[in-house]
């Protein structure tokens, strides 16, 4: 029997920690802290987060939604007694109003993942509001609700968008069913009148937080397709960012536990734009994002309460662009270095193999390209005092007897992204130590 993700839990440990909200705008590796009862230290920490781009050249991310409702499921990591949410209009054209919101845990009574709990379904408001114009280009916080939710949970926030919103801000690649219908159906426990379904698509929802008691922090995943979840089960949440989640809940005390925010994408590099085409025919897209060194003040020093980024990018510039090992070197080391003067811990990962690769109309991978990889490889491994840490993805996903390609029991089957299993390896090479703070 298939059993719907909705209703099982991969976690060991579950806990019901969570706590307040404020609405103070959030700098860099930081987030507002209460003193709760008996003098402990409520905090508020990331559990939740996805890199966004603008919509693409065409579709409903480009066309954008009008009277519309969408409801979105996301996978959190660390649990807490109070809840907020982040909206965004980074890339929006124009000024987006949010009609209402609510945020929610699944019904896990009935077999729909567009239910949710009647019991635990929550207003969302905005500095006393339940609506709120998005001015271009802003992001919006909702005021605090309480509802206790625990680690390793699904949420499920809906927002109701009554004008035209034009292009949308949304993280394309969920590896996750969302819903969109007609009206205004946030408060709606039934899912019924979401009549589209939709296997992508985070519109316009940046982050969720959560307040904790003495919160441990959060921990930044900076990478590509591979920890967006390319290749890994549907509706599953085996990305490996949400297994290094599972893993750190069965090592971690409690309270040391760090939330894990996963803000990467798919076609991400480090030099080039989305809309810059690849090798083997591979066409540009919006929805790949920009360019590493942009993303750095939206993605990673704004997170909440953040203190370690794992950084895996690199392998998109090789097969995409055809960079050299050098260029590819030198903004890895770059990054590192602006991530790590704000106080960061860094760890780096070595890039895995992608022989068999198909860009397109052609298969990408070439011998030179395979040298260049290896060249970059080569120098993190010499090279480990440069940054806090490096983590040998290469080591872990190639098989021993072809190193250009991955082990056929981690292959997905497109010969780059890992499986459930290779993603489950990837977390267990991650030094659990370093991003415990």
């Amino acid at each position: 029997m298939n059993i719907p993700r909705k209703w099982r839990s991969r976690s060991l440990i579950a806990t019901g920690l969570l706590a307040a909200v404020t609405s103070t705008v959030l700098v860099a590796g930081a987030g507002a802290a209460s003193e709760g009862r008996h003098g402990v230290s409520r905090d508020w920490t990331g559990s939740w987060a996805a890199a966004v781009t603008r919509g693409n050249l065409s579709g409903s991310s480009f066309v954008g939604l009008n009277n519309q409702s969408v409801r979105m499921i996301v996978h959190g990591s660390v649990g807490g007694s109070k809840v907020r949410v982040r909206l965004t209009n980074l890339y929006g054209e124009k000024a987006v109003t949010v009609g209402r919101a609510t945020v929610a845990k699944p019904n896990t009574a009935t077999p729909e993942l567009s239910d949710v709990d009647p019991s635990t379904l929550r207003e969302l408001t905005f500095g006393g509001s339940a609506s709120f114009v998005m001015p271009k280009g802003a992001e919006l916080l909702s005021d605090p609700v309480d509802l206790r939710v625990g680690n390793d949970e699904d949420l499920v926030v809906s927002v109701f968008l009554p004008t035209p919103t034009g292009l949308t801000t949304f993280h394309s690649t969920t590896r996750q069913n969302n819903y969109i219908g007609p009206g205004d159906l946030v408060s709606d426990p039934g899912g019924a009148g979401y009549t589209t379904q939709r296997t992508c698509c985070w519109f316009f929802l940046a982050g969720v937080d959560v307040l904790r008691d003495n919160g441990a922090g959060s921990v930044i995943v900076f990478g590509d397709s591979l920890a967006d979840g390319h290749g890994t089960t549907f509706n599953g949440n085996m990305r490996w960012p949400d297994q290094l989640f599972d893993r750190l809940q069965r090592k971690v005390h409690r309270r040391d536990l760090p939330g894990v925010l996963n803000i990467s994408r798919g076609g991400a590099r480090l030099n080039h734009d989305g809309l810059e085409p690849g090798d083997g025919g591979f066409p540009g897209f919006p929805e790949l994002g920009d360019n590493a060194f942009s993303r750095l003040d939206e993605d990673v020093f704004s997170e909440t309460a953040a203190h370690a980024v794992v950084l895996d990018l690199g392998i998109n510039d090789i097969w995409m662009n055809n960079d050299s090992a050098d260029a590819v070197i030198a903004s890895i080391r770059q990054l590192n270095q602006q991530i790590r003067q704000r106080g960061y811990t860094v760890l780096v990962g070595t890039l895995g193999p992608f022989e068999g690769l198909n860009g397109g109309t052609a298969l990408v991978w070439t011998p030179e390209k395979e040298a260049t990889r290896q060249a970059v490889n080569e120098y993190l491994r010499t090279h480990r005092h440069e940054f806090d840490a490096v983590v040998d993805f290469d080591k872990v996903l190639s098989d021993p007897a072809n190193p250009s390609k991955l082990k056929p029991e981690y292959d997905s089957g497109d010969h780059i992204h890992p499986n459930d299993l290779g993603a489950k390896a990837m977390a267990e090479a991650v030094p659990l130590h370093l991003v415990v703070r």
